[in-house]
């Protein structure tokens, strides 16, 4: 019996053993099943169309400000292009001028090797009679004069050529900058762009007409609020021709219509003259619309927003700056309220958007990449602030 008991006892542990691989098995299994289905349950949200649409017009705005940092990187690198020509010409130039003096140097140098350089006396000596001999040392002294000249000119020439060789230099070495920052800024527009059409690309068609709705009630909104500025501004100008009339009656009654009327002419001739260039302004705006936007374009096929009010006020005869950075400084600032034909409205706070007013809460610009030149609402985006040019 003790032999039997001995040996019941190793089979009961290994009974026992089995059940415990078959529950951590199935511990395991449950485990990795949880894990599955809680992965499952917490896929990543996808973002709603407002949200799309939000980052879509970020990504646009992110676009239009690398846009300007192109266009301000570029006209560096066009103008530092023209230096460095510039220096190299007259790097150039200067070099001929040290190589003829180096040329003169070596004439002298070859007439004084060829007389064998006597003395003095020796010279006395072997001329034919005194007055020879004095006429040769005149001479020698003339030949000695222009030769201290000829070294003196050959040193000029050789510290300018060297002073502008180094700022040929230094002028190479910040075009490479402002070539290098060119391309940073150019891959900084293309990604943003390339972020934006990814990001439409993957909605669905239902998505994308939900979008769609989305812009229409956006432009709604703007252009009730450019009707609300239409008709406040209507207001005003009755205004102030109602009290134009009145001050020009009581002119009338004092008897001095010679004075009224030369009044009258200052302004209007004032007047005329501001809104004969505006009307130049707008005139090239409309005749732009459908072209297209091309970030880093100037014309006459495409344009960015800025190249746009550039070029319109260049057909007026006003000369206004590349960026919108720029074109914001220019001219006089001008409330919302104040707004006339041809001032620029700059957006957002980077001012990285500017358009043409048109009037009655409208302008023209060239909008994003995709889009053309239109007209719009000046309230589609949040304004910054406006100048008028000239």
């Amino acid at each position: 019996m003790p032999a039997l008991a001995s040996h019941r006892k190793p089979r009961t542990r290994v009974r026992s053993t089995v059940p415990a691989v078959g529950l951590t098995s199935a511990a395991l299994a449950s485990v990795t099943l949880l894990s599955s289905q809680s992965a499952m349950a917490a896929p990543t949200p996808k973002p709603s169309i407002e949200e799309v649409q939000q980052k879509v017009d970020d990504l646009y705005r992110q676009a239009g400000n690398a846009t300007q940092k192109y266009n301000q990187a570029k006209e560096a690198t066009d103008k530092q292009k023209s230096k460095v020509d510039t220096l190299l010409d007259d790097v150039a130039k200067r070099t001929e001028k040290l190589n003829a003096a180096r040329r003169t140097l070596g004439n002298y140098a070859a007439a004084q090797y060829r007389n064998g350089g006597l003395a003095p006396t020796a010279t006395f000596f072997l001329a034919d009679d005194p007055q020879s001999f004095f006429d040769q040392t005149h001479l020698m002294d003339r030949m000695a004069e222009r030769q201290q000249q000829a070294v003196t000119e050959f040193r000029t020439q050789q510290t300018k050529a060297s002073e502008q060789r180094a700022t040929a230099v230094e002028s190479l070495e910040t075009l490479t900058e402002s070539q290098a920052a060119l391309r940073t800024s150019k891959q900084n527009v293309q990604t943003k762009l390339t972020e934006a059409r990814t990001l439409l690309s993957k909605l669905t068609a239902e998505e994308k007409a939900r979008l769609a709705e989305l812009e229409r009630k956006k432009e709604a909104e703007a252009k009730r609020k450019a009707a609300e500025l239409a008709k406040k501004q209507a207001a005003a100008r009755k205004e102030a021709e109602r009290k134009a009339e009145e001050s020009g009656g009581s002119g009338t009654e004092t008897g001095s219509g010679s004075t009224a009327g030369t009044g009258s002419g200052t302004g209007t001739g004032s007047g005329t003259s501001a809104s004969t260039k505006a009307e130049k302004v707008l005139a090239f705006a409309r005749a732009q619309i459908g072209k297209p936007y091309v970030w880093g374009a100037t014309g006459p096929a495409s344009y960015d927003c800025s190249g746009l009010t550039q070029a319109a006020w260049k057909a007026a005869g006003v000369d206004i700056p590349r960026t919108t950075w720029d074109q914001v400084n220019v001219g006089t600032r001008v409330a919302t309220a104040d707004l006339q034909p041809g001032d620029l409205v700059f957006f957002y706070d980077d001012i990285s958007h500017v358009g043409i007013y048109k009037g009655d809460g409208m302008m023209i610009h060239a909008p994003k990449p995709g889009a053309n030149v239109r007209e719009e609402s000046i309230y589609y985006m949040p304004i910054y602030g406006s100048v008028r040019p000239a």
